[in-house]
């Protein structure tokens, strides 16, 4: 979106135009909203304009449920937001150690801004994009007594008056729809003045979840943090927010649900053992964060291999830290002997899943027979050397 095309929707007209089309659901509805709209007499840049918030409205729920219904967005800027559930737990992380005001260097959109003033605080938004920052104007506009929104870059934000420093550093080219991932060494701002400012200040700096972790602050918190089993981000938190004696942390968050695990460094891996009765899938979350160990404890569970982020018991026990799965039986990972074991259990239905193996599952179940009444999950990973197939049901968590 450009500058013009922006002050094209920001009037009454475009607005109202806006608010009143319904979601797109179809080509066709796209195709059909389009003409009424011209035929109405409205401009080629503003139906343009409107057709593309609608779509990135509809795109926006599942991180802004129904406050996405009246925000605006740039692809970009909804690609990098925060879920708002998410931004909300950084919120309360804010006002438990005190803090009354942040600054939200590289704000986007607004959407970590809007938990921040939802929860009370007085924010302090910037972003060195022009069109990004005056949408990030009207998103956060219900809090204006609360919130300042400025155009321009972290480096120069005045930071007197505020207690902390929430930043996202842009992790992709510039622009607001086609952009590419960079290197961490092309970070804006630069991850090196980030870190700089963030000894200094308390700090929340996200990253994305893979960042080289040997790369992070010593004294920081590093906390990841999934949503319905996706690792959504990397979090850095510093001065009193960070935890004493947390430097590793895992937020797992399901539903209405969050559990957290943490510890003062890498947990210690649990030893290798056999297969058991059971076999558990660490929370990507909790993998990041290589507290793995401390979850294997927990379920009285051993490493199925050493290489690889599977855990295996005798006992009957689970935990929100992992997906459990009670075993059937084994066979190798080939297909001629899996799809015996699916004829003799008459499996129909067949999740797949795979860790430790170069395959792809979609490929590989158009070579499996499935017939009958009754599902499984199909587990094909590998113990040192030899390939396995382990055929197994979900446990639900009570």
């Amino acid at each position: 979106m450009e500058m013009s095309e922006l002050r094209t929707l920001l009037t009454a007209e475009g607005l109202s135009l806006l608010d009143g089309t319904e979601p797109l659901e179809s080509l066709s509805d796209v195709t059909r909203t389009v003409s009424r709209m011209r035929a109405a007499g409205h401009s080629p840049e503003l139906v343009t304009a409107v057709v593309g918030q609608v779509s990135l409205r509809a795109r926006a729920k599942s991180k802004f449920g129904a406050f996405a219904d009246r925000m605006l967005f740039t692809r970009a800027g909804l690609e990098q937001a925060t879920r708002l559930g998410v931004a909300a737990r950084h919120a309360q992380r804010m006002r438990g150690a005190g803090i009354t005001s942040v600054a939200d260097l590289g704000c986007g959109i607004g959407g970590d801004a809007l938990a921040f003033a939802g929860a009370g605080l007085r924010v302090h938004a910037v972003d060195a994009d022009e069109v990004t920052s005056a949408i990030a104007a009207y998103n956060l506009a219900p809090f204006a007594g609360d919130v300042s929104v400025q155009h321009g870059t972290a480096e120069s934000a005045d930071l007197s008056g505020v207690d902390a420093v929430w930043m996202d550093p842009a992790r992709r080219t510039s622009g607001h729809s086609e952009t590419r991932r960079v290197t961490a060494s092309d970070y804006s701002p630069s991850l090196d003045w980030a870190f700089e400012l963030a000894s200094r200040v308390p700090t929340g700096i996200k990253l994305g979840p893979g960042h080289d972790r040997d790369a992070l602050p010593a004294d920081a918190e590093a906390q990841w943090v999934s949503v319905d089993g996706s690792v959504v981000e990397l979090v850095l938190w510093t001065g009193v927010l960070a935890r004493n004696e947390v430097r590793r942390a895992a937020l797992v968050i399901r539903g209405d649900h969050s559990y957290e695990l943490t510890a003062g460094a890498d947990a210690e891996d649990a030893p290798v053992r056999e297969l058991g009765a059971y076999l558990h899938e660490p929370d990507g979350a909790v993998i990041r964060a290589r507290l793995i160990g401390d979850v294997a404890r927990s379920l009285e569970a051993g490493m199925l291999d050493e290489h690889i982020a599977y855990l295996t018991s005798d006992a009957a026990l689970t935990s929100p830290f992992v997906q459990s799965f009670r075993v059937r039986e084994t066979t190798p990972a080939n297909p001629k002997s899996i799809n015996a074991v699916l004829k003799a259990n008459g499996i129909g239905t067949l999740e797949i899943k795979k860790r430790g193996m170069d395959i792809d599952p979609a490929a590989f179940r158009k070579k499996l027979t499935l017939r009958g009444d009754e599902s499984a999950t199909l587990i094909l990973t590998r113990i040192g050397s030899r390939r396995l197939a382990i055929l197994a049901d979900r446990v639900h968590a009570e």
